[in-house]
């Protein structure tokens, strides 16, 4: 939080992605660069100004009415307060106006508020620090719907999860350093509230400067009339997140993250002081290594996702959390009292090498969690009103940090330890984690396709910008194994409803995961007329819906590792869509080298082909593909022409 479909008028596609060099080559593109400086140059000034304002009133002026232990509460709290009233306004006007004219405003009002901050310094006026406190909460509140929304229309759907990592990335380096240099900078003997003054508004006039070089983005609903009550905006933005399950889940997903982390965050100084026996040396070196952590983690996003949104990471960051944080409850217990430690003393400790890798983890772990949620909501809300649910977040955000807060204060004053605290949030963790997935099964199905092709299988995909990110779409694809559709999720950026033979449904484990990701059973016509037309009716609504159907047309795996005829289904779904006015695109897939794996009909037993017999027959790791071919015309996509394409790609 800190400063940190679409009608066609406004509708933007974004450009067609370089990987050549990765997110990094981002840093050298006018349409990311100038914005990833824009926004760290705010988030460290932010930084900068908050933490040297608290040091200055809790260490060397003596202010009756704002004691030293009230003095970081209260202004944490001024910050965080304009994201409660002005959230939803800001979320209107990012859809409303053009985001590099927003951007551009945000950053002139920032150098006045530094100004004003500035001559507070100066003149050590406290009241007026606070009241530059809560506009720069204010300038805050203004970016964030602008700085997520911004990103979905200058990157396409490879380059997303990258954008995000490399902005949390420079967001967590940028509190880092805006921390350590606040603290520094007030240190100075005499002049060190000066020189904040000084620093405060040079980032200020640098970050307008970067800002000039920021693309144009057309606002992407320009008609919008804006409700300036923020109480009934508020509501109106959370109805709007909600109307899309799967997005309000991952805003949910992320505010649990923010109350996650800020348990962690508010407590490094007592941590530091009263568990671990160390200085405010030592507590700036949790904050390092936890900033390390979660920049690492967010980077290792697209690394781990082959450059797809891919949220399978979301339910691995969730178990690390948890694990890592319990696991300092243990680490952190029963250290021996000794005198104020320093770096050099606290480091050699081996004990504490263990609590340094238990935070730097468990933080790792909260940047694979977030990113791949935030990339998910950029994706998948509407471009109309993407930033109003942006904001809906920064809400929830707000809200869920103020609940962090008192919670761990009740939990304190109950006489709960710091490091029982961890243990508590490291359980809460995985209790809610659970509880998520459970309500969106799409992260447990993906998570499971994304073990399955890098664990099971070295799977490669051949053509994936073949796969549409948007609109209906019927895959036609080969049948190998009992995988292949687990191999197809892992493939696509989004879900892939299957229609599949009705009797793998009763296969151990597979049965269960394939009716989580709603898969559609098919039974033939003479077998179960009812079933068999129930089928077709549920495969035209997902076509219907905008969705992605994929059918394995040879109507069982094959036995023998050769393509077999193709049946009729699909084109009866081809003429069905036709009849219903739909324009759908044909998309034929082959994968290659299963054949031979534990899941294909390989093995012979009581005189028949069957699968799963030998569990290692090829060992761990055997290269897969999965081959994607340009996408076909439905009024080309006859039986033959289909075959012939699939055989194609065998190849």
């Amino acid at each position: 939080m800190s400063s940190t479909a679409a009608t066609p008028a406004v509708a933007h596609a974004p450009p067609t992605p370089s990987h050549e060099g990765g997110q990094f080559a981002l840093l050298g593109q006018r349409r990311f660069a100038p914005f990833f400086w824009t926004q760290f140059l705010g988030a460290a000034n932010d930084n900068l100004f908050k933490f040297a304002f608290t040091v200055l009133v809790t260490y060397q002026l003596q202010v009756a009415w704002l004691p030293p232990a009230l003095a970081g509460l209260v202004i944490g709290a001024l910050f965080i307060l304009p994201f409660l009233l002005f959230s939803a306004t800001s979320g209107q006007l990012a859809d409303k106006y053009d985001k590099k004219t927003l951007i551009v405003f945000v950053k002139r009002l920032e150098v006045l508020i530094m100004a004003l901050a500035a001559w507070a310094f100066f003149s050590t006026n406290i009241p007026l620090l606070l009241v530059s406190t809560f506009l720069m909460g204010l300038h805050s509140t203004l970016f964030g719907p602008v700085k997520f929304a911004y990103l979905p229309h200058h990157l396409g759907e490879r380059e997303l999860t990258g954008g995000n990592g490399m902005v949390e990335m420079g967001t967590f380096v940028a509190i880092l350093l805006g921390n350590l240099a606040g603290g520094l900078i007030i240190a100075v003997p005499e002049i060190g509230a000066h020189h904040v003054g000084f620093s405060c508004v040079a980032l200020a006039v640098l970050g307008r400067v970067t800002a000039h070089y920021v693309p144009d983005t057309p606002a992407t609903d320009p008609g919008l009339k804006i409700n300036w009550n923020p109480f009934t905006e508020t509501w109106r933005n959370l109805k709007l997140a909600h109307g899309n399950t799967v997005v309000f889940r991952s805003v949910l997903g992320i505010s649990w993250m923010w109350f996650f982390g800020a348990v962690f965050l508010s407590q490094f100084p007592s941590f530091a002081k009263e568990v671990l026996h160390g200085n405010e040396q030592v507590a700036s070196l949790l904050l390092i290594v936890f900033s390390v952590g979660i920049g690492t983690g967010s980077l290792l996003c697209e690394v781990l996702s082959r450059r797809h949104v891919e949220i399978g990471l979301v339910p691995l960051g969730a178990f690390g959390m948890s694990v890592f944080s319990i696991d300092l409850y243990f680490a952190s217990r029963g250290l021996p009292p000794v005198a104020s430690q320093g770096v050099s003393q606290f480091m050699a400790v081996p004990g504490h090498w263990r609590v340094l890798v238990d935070l730097m983890l468990l933080s790792l772990f909260a940047g694979l969690y977030s990113v791949p949620m935030y990339a998910l909501i950029q994706m998948r809300s509407q471009p109309t009103h993407r930033a109003r649910i942006i904001a809906a977040n920064n809400i929830l955000n707000a809200l869920f940090m103020i609940a962090s807060a008192l919670i761990a204060g009740a939990l304190l004053k109950a006489g709960f330890t710091i490091p029982q605290m961890f243990l508590l949030v490291g359980l809460a963790n995985a209790v809610v984690a659970f509880y998520i997935f459970l309500l969106v099964p799409e992260y447990l199905l993906r998570f499971v396709a994304w073990v399955a092709s890098r664990c099971v299988y070295r799977f490669r995909v051949q053509g994936d910008v073949h796969i549409p990110t948007e609109g209906a779409a019927v895959i036609v694809c080969n049948h190998v194994s009992f995988v292949d559709a687990v191999l197809l999720m892992a493939a696509s950026p989004r879900p892939i409803r299957f229609l599949m033979d009705h009797r793998i449904f009763r296969v151990p484990l597979l049965g269960w995961l394939f009716r989580l990701a709603k898969a559609i059973p098919i039974a033939p016509q003479k077998e179960d007329p009812a079933a068999y037309d129930a089928a077709f009716d549920a495969a035209a609504a997902v076509l219907r819906d905008g969705e992605l159907l994929a059918i394995f047309p040879e109507g069982g795996i094959t036995a023998d590792g050769q393509l077999k005829p193709f049946k009729g289904g699909v084109i009866k779904i081809l003429e069905r869509a036709e009849a219903d006015g739909l324009v759908v695109s044909v998309i034929p897939m082959a994968l290659t080298n299963l054949w031979g794996s534990f899941f294909s009909r390989v093995e012979v037993r009581n005189g028949e082909k069957t699968a799963m017999v030998r569990p290692f027959r090829r060992g761990l790791f055997n290269r897969v593909g999965l081959n994607v071919g340009a996408p076909m015309q439905p009024a080309a996509a006859t039986l033959d022409t289909l075959h012939a394409r699939v055989g194609q790609l065998l190849h």
